[in-house]
Order: C-alpha cells, then structure tokens, then sequence
C-alpha cells in the first residue's frame, strides 16, 4: 500500500471569490502532491508504508532515526493539507450549530470571542504553519503550529485548519494574510468540523 492524495470534495472553481483556482490548483496538485509522493519514497520497502496517516502523525516514535525528520515532514504536511481541504467547502461560511456550535459557546464565550481568538492565531503564526480548532480532553481549544507540527501529535483531536503558509494564498492575496483569513470564514465547514467533533 501506499498513502494517498484525496480528491478534493468541490472543484478548483467552486471556492471563489474567496479562494480562486489559481490558489486551489497550484497548492493542491504541486505542493500537497509532493508532499504524497516524497513521502511514499521515504517509506517504500517499510511497514510503515501499511500504517493509517493519523496514527503514523500521532506516534512518529515508531519511526526509524535516519527516517524521522523527513517522516515528520511529510507525513505531518500530508496530514494537515488533508484536512483543511476537507475544512472548506463552497457552501461553507455562517456560524456552527449543534454539538459543535454548543461547545464552541461554552468553551469560548461567544461564536465571536472564539473567532477573534482564531483569527489572532492565524494570523500572529510566524512564518509558515497552521491554525488549529482542537478538542484536547473534552475541552476546545485554539493553537498554532509551525511547518508541519499538528496538535494531534501531543494528543489533541484536530477538527479544522487554516493553512497559513504563504504557498496557501500568495497568488491571489500577496503578503495580506489577514485578507485571506477573512476569506476564509466564508468557505468553512462548520458541518464536517461538526461530524469529526461528534465522532
């Protein structure tokens, strides 16, 4: 077996204006590709090769010395891309409802005071990396990650990302990230974050 790039769920089109299909097309087929393919090479004639992506991400200590930083990367870039493809969706946007939307009021105060945090997040990540909507214990919590670092490798259950890597919005956004974040809440979907919190 080898890991493999899911198709994405909605066209290269389907997102924009938010998110054109020059973004779309370019980060999906070059960059989250490669990330695929080069880790299957670090892998090839491994067991590893046979193991799920989110347990490989979660318990890298399975990993082997001379493999561990490449694994780390790639499956790591594998796994984040992965889901926030799987965060956007072009009948996305609005605020959460059911058991999501409920915790996200009582873990945060407000849909408001939670996206303000997340926004904040998102955009004070130096340089590349992530921003992350986590269940840790029963309890939601906001984070950021550098390069390819995951909340789920200290345990957390990730239930949506923004991609903050320049990669993620340079053609259409240039260097206003903050414009791209604001985009960003227009795409969301709040009903697979919903399915993985309640699963």
């Amino acid at each position: 077996m080898t890991f493999v790039q899911r198709d994405l769920p909605y066209g290269f089109d389907d997102l924009a204006p938010h998110l054109d299909r020059s973004v779309l097309e370019i980060h999906f087929t070059k960059h989250h590709s490669g990330y695929v393919s080069k880790l299957n090479a670090a892998l090839e004639n491994t067991e590893l090769i046979d193991k799920q992506l989110c347990s490989l991400v979660a318990d890298l200590s399975v990993v082997p010395e001379a493999k561990y930083a490449a694994v780390k990367k790639l499956a790591g870039q594998h796994y984040n891309h992965q889901l926030y493809w799987e965060s956007l969706s072009p009948r996305g946007g609005g605020e959460p409802v059911g058991a999501l939307g409920d915790a996200i009021v009582r873990d945060f105060g407000s849909y408001e005071a939670f996206r303000s945090q997340f926004s904040a997040a998102a955009a004070s990540q130096f340089g590349s990396g992530w921003a992350w909507l986590s269940d840790n214990n029963g309890k939601l919590e906001v984070s950021s990650t550098g390069n390819e670092d995951t909340p789920l490798m200290t345990g957390a259950k990730p239930l949506l990302t923004l991609d903050v890597w320049e990669h993620a919005y340079y053609l259409q956004y240039q260097n206003r990230r903050p414009d791209f974040i604001e985009a960003f809440w227009n795409v969301l979907d709040w009903d697979a974050a919903n399915t993985r919190f309640t699963s």
